[in-house]
Order: C-alpha cells, then structure tokens, then sequence
C-alpha cells in the first residue's frame, strides 16, 4: 500500500492547528472548520480518501499528516486501518514525537444514485476500526469526519443539534476564515485529487490505440539498438536531443487555457511517433537522470508539461513505462513548489511500477519535509562537469519492449496521493 505522508506545513515550519503555516495561525473549534480547512491542509480536495491528521499538545497542533485511497472491499478495511495508524504514529514518533491525537476524515463522493448520508452510514465501521487501530497504540481518534456530497458528519458526536442525520452543509469554496487565512498565508488548493491525477493518467479511445501502436514500432526498432552496447550512446543523444525538441515546441506554443484544456493542447503537438522515442529512451536510468537536470528555471515550465503529455501516452500493455515520467512530473513539481502535485505523481509512478527506485526514493524524501535543494544542487554541479558537447554514455538500461506484468502488483491506491 503506498501513502502519502504531509509535511506539517505547505513551508515546513511548525503549524498551527489549521496546518497553515506559524506566522498566521488560527484556531478550528468545530467539526465544521475542520472540514473546510482540510483541502488547506492538502493542497487539493481528496477524493475516495482516508485522510488521518496527527494532533500534538495541547493547543492541538497539527503535525503529520496521511491519505491512502479507501479500499473497495471492506473485508480490507481492517488491515488498512493498522497499517495506517501505525504508519503515520510511528512515522510521527520517528520525526519529533507520539502524537497525542488523531483526527480521521472520510472522503467519497455518492456512487450510483446513493445519497451522502448513505456514505457515512456504510463508512461507518471503517471509521470504527480506524479508532479501535488508534487506541491499540494509545492514541485517541479526537474526531472522524465523513465528507460527501457537498456534507460533512461526526462519528464522535451523537447530538442531533449540532450533527443531524442529514449532515450539515459545507461551506462555499473560498468564503470561510480558513480560506481568507490560507489566501493570506499563500496556501493553494490546486483543485480535486480526481482532476490532479486525471492529466498524469493515460488516454482513451482512438488515440490510446493509436499510440499503443507507435509504442509497439518503436520497441520493435529499438531494442535490437539498445542492447547493442556500441549504440546504446547514441540512443541516449537521440532520446534527449528529441525531449529537448519537444520542449521548444512547447515554449512556443504555450496553451491559452489551463487544466485540461492545456492537456488537449499539449497533446495535439505531441506526435505518436515522438512520444514513443522519447518514452522507451526515458526507461534507461541515465538518459532519465540526465532529464531530472531540467527541474528549474525557463527548462521547468515546458518540462512538466512534457513529462505529463509522455505519462499520458503510456496506454496498453506499456502502462509500466509511465514510471519514469511519471517522476520527473512529479520531481519538477517539488523542485518549483507544488509538494501536492509531486505526491501525487510519485504515488501513480509506485502504482505503474512499484519497485521503480527513483520514484521509492522521492517519494519518501517529499513525504518526510526532506529541502529538494540538496538533490537541486547535485544536479548543478553533474551538468557542470558534463562539458558541452561531451557524450555520456547511457547505462544500465531494462529493455523497453512489453513487460511481463510481474511488478503490476504495485500498491493498491495512492497519492499521490499523494496521494
């Protein structure tokens, strides 16, 4: 199972209850504040997720925070429930101390024709087994909140004047304390999980074959290349010489609007062919090491928007290749900022290929407020000593054709969802 960790602030520094950063804190004194400050706390609006939120002292400070997907099968759920207690308890242990509390949101939109209400009912028992997981480790659920159709209800509170049957409302996106704060503090809630991960996931219909396709041609023309050691070199400066071509296209051709749209358009400059050049080069580490150079600057911007066009084109029976740009959308989202974005993508490049190292290991270093900088710098001074014109040769390739489906056994759900 892969989960996504929160740092306990979007800036790393302590936060206060809401999760916003120190310098603007502000205290949440109902169920209803904290609903609406969880997509704060995020960065998006989690959906189908279990979201648990360590509490320490007693001010109630907010500190490490976890999302998983909610299982389909509640024959899961109690398994699920001790792992992820004990994941984000013992995590919180390992980076400053036991947490003195927990509080649990349940998020899911109503599925074929049934109400919210109904969603919190048959949530209900994994509610209970995230508490009964809790207090095995002597940690109290302070709070369970089941979030759905625009409604939120307590599991905690059992008095109909404040938690009715029906749930209460929640509020307006944008017209609560929470959201004036967080505008304050330059928080972002950079839309729905569901619209996050649906412009890193593969596309459909007629454009899914015909990219399967290419796929297959270039595999069939590729892998006699690549395992010939005298020419593994070259394919390298082909992969990177055509990404780089790419981006230019990108640069000046910069979409008119954002979110999907720019995925249509990012798309439609993209052909069948390239795309799979570039994806089957991309599967060789260094050729891939040697892209995560361009995480900044004016090489960032058109970057992502590359590596998340490539991630779409990874259909069919090539859905493990995603691994890689799937990461290096993620890489250039940490390096610029977006530390929800970049656990997101990370989470879907462990689903693609759960032993894919360089996802495990930035995956891990998001999650636990690790500074990208570091791994920024090394990057500097690797360019650096690549004098101009110089040929690296490109190593410890896995040929790119079809795989067997063996590492297909990746974590269930995500994060990116992190998430």
């Amino acid at each position: 199972m892969t989960t996504n960790h929160e740092p306990r602030s979007p800036s790393g520094r302590p936060s206060s209850p809401s999760g916003a950063p120190a310098a603007s804190q502000i205290t949440l004194r109902s169920p209803a504040e904290l609903a609406d400050a969880l997509p704060y706390m995020l960065g998006f609006h989690p959906t189908d997720s279990l979201v648990m939120v360590a509490v320490h002292g007693e001010g109630g400070r907010f500190g490490g925070r976890l999302r998983v997907g909610i299982p389909a099968a509640p024959a899961e759920w109690e398994d699920t429930a001790r792992q992820v207690a004990e994941c984000l308890i013992r995590g919180s242990e390992r980076r400053g101390g036991k947490p003195d509390g927990v509080v649990v949101f349940l998020c899911q939109d109503p599925r074929g024709g049934e109400s919210g209400q109904r969603v919190m009912t048959r949530l209900r028992p994994l509610a209970q087994r995230l508490r009964v997981a809790c207090g095995a480790l002597d940690v109290p659920v302070l709070e369970a909140l089941c979030l759905s159709g625009g409604r939120y209800w307590s599991y905690a509170c059992a008095e109909d004047a404040c938690c009715p049957a029906e749930g209460n409302p929640l509020a307006p996106p944008g017209t609560s304390v929470m959201a004036a704060a967080a505008t304050f503090a330059g928080l972002q809630v950079r839309g729905s999980l569901k619209e996050i991960e649906s412009r890193l996931t593969p596309l459909g219909g007629p454009w899914a074959a015909e990219q399967e396709e290419a796929l297959e041609r270039a595999a069939t023309a590729l892998v006699p290349r690549i395992l010939d050691g005298a020419t593994r070199e070259g394919v390298g400066a082909e992969t990177l010489a055509l990404a780089r071509t790419l981006m230019r296209r990108m640069t000046l051709a910069p979409p008119v609007e954002g979110g999907c749209r720019a995925d249509d358009w990012d798309d439609a400059l993209l052909g069948h062919d390239e795309a799979a050049a570039v994806i089957l080069g991309l599967q060789d580490r260094e050729i891939r090491d040697i892209a995560a150079e361009w995480m900044e600057d004016d090489e960032a911007a058109p970057a992502l928007r590359l590596w998340r066009a490539l991630a779409r084109r990874c259909v069919g029976a090539y859905s493990e290749h995603a691994a890689a740009p799937l990461t290096l959308a993620g890489w250039v989202s940490w390096s610029t900022g977006d530390e929800p974005t970049a656990r997101i993508a990370f989470g879907l490049a462990l689903r693609a290929d759960a032993e894919y190292r360089f996802a495990q290991l930035l995956h891990h270093a998001c999650n636990e407020g690790i500074d990208p900088e570091g791994l920024r710098q090394c990057l500097r001074e690797e360019r650096r000593r690549r004098e101009p014109g110089r040929k690296r040769p490109a190593g410890a390739a896995r040929p790119p054709g079809r795989r067997t489906g063996q590492r297909r056994r990746a974590a269930r759900r995500t994060e990116g969802s992190g998430q």
